[in-house]
């Protein structure tokens, strides 16, 4: 019997609308690294979209089998078995790459594993390349809907670590890196599509 395939409503519905944003920024990039695959939905999906760029997805260790069960049924060759990698680590055991992006995992995440991140992509991403983070955010400390609001109790009623985060914390995180801002783009469902652009070391 056939193992079933994780699978998330959310990606497919979420989808096509970071795939607007995706072809304003991919269209000539040669590589991508994502970090927390998740179900791998995303990478099939989006790699078909960009046969000319290298998707390499990600996930924590003990989830990347799971993230390879649909990565390993995808025929594309732009789109390589998923490689373990820790946010947390202090190095990240991947290629350069010409952009980083990350789908649902800050708000996931400890505050820690935020920072962590941060640092990785200062690490790893080269100067005039891109990162790309979809997720919902608060704005000077208020959510943007209800339904966030309660969104973000249920993660902390998960765990405590988790959360959704301000906006503008995350962008001084982004900023000490030597990133800069880009584009804010609202998306359905009370998310919002980050691009940023790193400018210095």
């Amino acid at each position: 019997m056939t193992e079933a395939l994780p699978f998330s409503q959310a990606c497919e519905n979420n989808k096509h609308s970071i795939l607007d944003v995706l072809r304003r920024h991919l269209l000539h990039k040669q590589s991508l690294l994502e970090i927390a695959g998740g179900t791998g939905q995303h990478a099939v999906f989006f790699a078909a979209q960009f046969p000319q760029l290298k998707w390499q997805s990600s996930e924590y260790p003990p989830a990347v089998d799971t993230l390879n069960l649909r990565l390993s049924q995808s025929s594309l060759p732009n789109l390589p078995a998923a490689i373990a990698i820790d946010v947390n680590a202090a190095t990240w055991n991947c290629a350069v790459v010409d952009a980083i992006y990350s789908a649902n995992c800050l708000h996931i995440v400890s505050t820690t594993a935020v920072e962590k991140f941060f640092a990785g992509v200062g690490r790893n991403l080269p100067v005039g390349d891109l990162l790309l983070v979809y997720g919902p955010f608060k704005y000077r400390g208020e959510f943007t809907t209800d339904s966030n609001a309660q969104f973000d109790l249920w993660l902390k009623s998960r765990n405590p670590l988790s959360g959704v985060r301000d906006f503008e914390w995350v962008n001084e995180l982004a900023e000490n890196i030597g990133l800069i801002l880009l584009e804010d783009n609202p998306m359905p469902a009370n998310n919002q599509m980050l691009v940023w652009r790193k400018t210095a070391l």
